[in-house]
This record gives structure tokens, sequence and C-alpha cells, in this order.
């Protein structure tokens, strides 16, 4: 049987196909969905049924995958991956084993891909579309939007407003912002100001019985969260806006503290925390009892060493600071300018790169404290690009650039 032929009769199945992304009575079919977002990377809470395919001989089951795999590198064709993993108990494990990190291939596969760092020698090319009417903004992946808008969706926020500042609601899909849903991956939420910002991940970084919890903001109902999801607030990273005391026109000033991520991950020979896999306890009653790691495996959330993360020696560990890159004043446009490297076409006061904040005594080269981890600008009417690089994630990045959307009356 040819590889074609073996990809259609995964595109046909109907048994085993999809129930990773119900969830509780959903009935849609999961290749109508693979198109608008990215299915939750959860254990089903029944088994899959192993079919015909799980008796495959080892061998040639890695090398279909492999070969899949290999053929496949662009959204929507690269669903035919995601389906793969959904055959059986056994494809899904050699999916694992085969399916590399974004920052090993640049490539976003399963809704994890959205928390791992990005590559190291290239960005990840994505846009973001804003919603007046909604207050929404979706991130999309590809570079400019395409004329089918068949663009692969990766996360979706909508912006709160409140009297003591505003929030933002982080999602994997573009029409379900609801705490108590399997699709929340975080929230943003600001001062009365708007010159600080504190991003807040929806899943632990480790054990949670060790990683301390942060009281939820008022500006989201906690009434509306279901005791079955973990509604955690991990700090992730704060977003400061300087203050603009004299008045003077000028681009924003801004760091980025990622709490998340150590100075150590850009210095020679350095690695950035990476999950392998979302927590499995949507099935169950959330509890941060040291019984929670018998029954998920927390453990595995992040490769390396529980010491090097954030939460367990934060007191010792020296966060990564981020800084916007300085523009140059053009004498003949009369404006501020920036190298995008043609990706961003409209001057904005939200355009923005940053790179990191080093000091001399860290071991890091010239050219990494050079080096644009994110860059953030407008080339249309509320059509914006995002470009980011190692050691941010999609998830990171998308929350650092949602503040820029936010009114700052002190900084402009």
């Amino acid at each position: 049987m040819s590889l074609k032929s073996i990809v259609r009769e995964l595109k046909g199945m109907k048994n085993g196909i999809g129930s990773i992304s119900r969830r509780g009575g959903e009935s849609k079919h999961w290749l109508s969905r693979s198109k608008s977002h990215v299915a939750p990377d959860v254990t089903p809470t029944e088994p899959i049924q192993q079919g015909q395919w799980a008796s495959l001989p080892p061998e040639l089951l890695l090398d279909i995958i492999r070969r899949v795999e290999e053929s496949e590198t662009s959204w929507p064709a690269r669903a035919v991956v995601v389906f793969c993993a959904s055959v059986c108990k056994s494809w899904r494990s050699v999916m694992k084993e085969i399916i590399k990190t974004p920052q090993q291939c640049g490539r976003i596969t399963f809704p994890i891909s959205l928390k791992q760092p990005g590559p190291r020698d290239y960005p990840i090319q994505c846009f973001i579309r804003r919603n007046r009417e909604t207050s929404t903004f979706v991130l999309y992946l590809g570079l400019v939007p395409s004329e089918h808008e068949s663009n692969k969706l990766l996360l979706a926020a909508r912006k709160i407003r409140r009297a003591v500042g505003t929030g933002f609601i982080i999602s994997l899909a573009a029409d379900n912002f609801s705490r108590a849903s399997n699709k929340y991956v975080g929230k943003l939420r600001s001062n009365f100001w708007g010159t600080k910002f504190t991003v807040y991940d929806s899943q632990p970084p480790h054990d949670a019985a060790v990683q301390p919890k942060h009281r939820p903001s008022g500006i989201f109902n906690s009434k509306q969260v279901s005791p079955r999801v973990p509604a955690c607030s991990n700090l992730v990273s704060t977003v400061s806006y300087e203050l603009n005391a004299l008045w003077t026109r000028g681009p924003r000033r801004v760091h980025c503290t990622m709490n998340s991520i150590p100075i150590s991950a850009i210095e020679e020979g350095g690695n950035a925390p990476t999950p392998t896999a979302l927590p499995q306890i949507f099935g169950e009653p959330f509890s941060p009892s040291p019984a929670l790691k018998e029954k998920s495996p927390m453990s595995d959330f992040y490769s390396g060493s529980l010491s090097e993360l954030p939460g367990l020696t934060e007191g010792s560990i020296e966060p990564l600071v981020l800084k916007n890159k300085s523009p140059r004043w053009h004498e003949q446009l009369q404006c501020w300018c920036l190298n995008f490297m043609g990706r961003v076409t409209v001057a904005s006061v939200k355009n923005f790169q940053l790179v990191a904040a080093v000091d001399p005594s860290h071991n890091v080269s010239p050219e990494e404290q050079e080096r644009v981890i994110l860059q953030f600008g407008k080339i249309g009417k509320d059509i914006f690009t995002m470009d980011y690089s190692y050691p941010l994630s999609a998830f990171q990045a998308f929350a650092i650039c949602l503040t820029s959307f936010d009114t700052k009356p002190a900084c402009e």
C-alpha cells in the first residue's frame, strides 16, 4: 500500500480519530475542527479503540509515521500527522518519539508546541488579526493572511475592561474563552495605568504541590471555574512600560522579565525549560495534594531536572530580561525607524523588537545580545505580524504582544 493510500484511509477513519479533541458530549467531527484550532493534547477519558492499524509490525509502523511526518511539513496538510497520533495508543506512542519540538524542527504540531521554545536560528512567523467589535485577537501561523482564510489558528485572546485595569483571556479556540474549558491557556492583566502587565499560565511548570499559587484576579470571575479544571495562576512574566514623564513624542520603552526562563538559557550551552506534555488532570477533581503526583505525570511536564525550574529555587535563579531595541531617528522621513526585514510595513507606536538585556558578567556572545527574539508590527488595518524565536514560546510571545494593544496614556 502506498503512502498516499494510507493517508487517504487515515482521513476517512471515524473510529478513534477525534476522541482526543472531544470533551463532555461534544459531537463535532475532529476533521472539521482541525482547520480552526489545535486539538487539546490530553489523554482521552475513554481509551482509544484498538483496530486493525494497531497490529502493524513496529518497523513498518515507524517507517509509515516517519514518512508522513517528513512529507507533511505545513498546515493544513500537517493535520495528517495529528490523525496518526489519534489512530490508537501504539501509533500515539511512536508519534511522540518522532515529532520534534519547534526548537528542533521549527514546526508546530500539537498544542504543547505552543508552550515550547521556538528555533534558535530563525523565527517562527505568525500574524495577529484584531476584531474591534468583539475585542478579540487571534494568532495565526503564516506570513500573511491567505485568500481563502485557511491559515492555522494557534491562539486567541479576548480583552476584558474593568475599572481597575485591563485583562486578557487566552484560549486555544476563538469561540471559547471560558476558564472552565480545556481550551483555556492563560491570562494577562494590567494595572490601572496600563504600564505593567502580568502573564499567568493555566498550567504549573512542575508538581502542583510545590508550585505557589496566585489568587485569582478580580478581573475574572472565579465562580465560572469548574472544579474539574485546575484554575491555576502560575507567573510566567511581567511586562513593564516606562512612564513618559515629559510627555515627549517617541517610541515606547518596554522591559519583559521572563520569570519562567533563566538567563542561562541564552548563555553558551544553555537550554530553556521545555514542557513535554500537558498535565493530564482534566478527568479528576483538582487537588494540590502529594497524591496528585501519582495520578498525573506532573514531574514530566518539563524536561531537565527540577532544580532548574522557577518556583523551586526562585531566589537563586536570575530570570531572563528582554528590552526593546532602540530605533534610530530618520531625518528624511522624520520618524523613528527599525529594520523589520520587510515584515512590518505600517508605522505605529505598537511596533517593537525585543532583544536580551544582558549584564557583561554573563557568558552571552555579542551576536546573541543583538539577536531579535521577538518582533511585532503592523502591516494593515487590524493585521499585525509576530515573529518569535528561542527562548520564547508562542504563548509567551503572544501574551507580550497583547500588552501593546492596551491604551497607555502615561507612556505616550
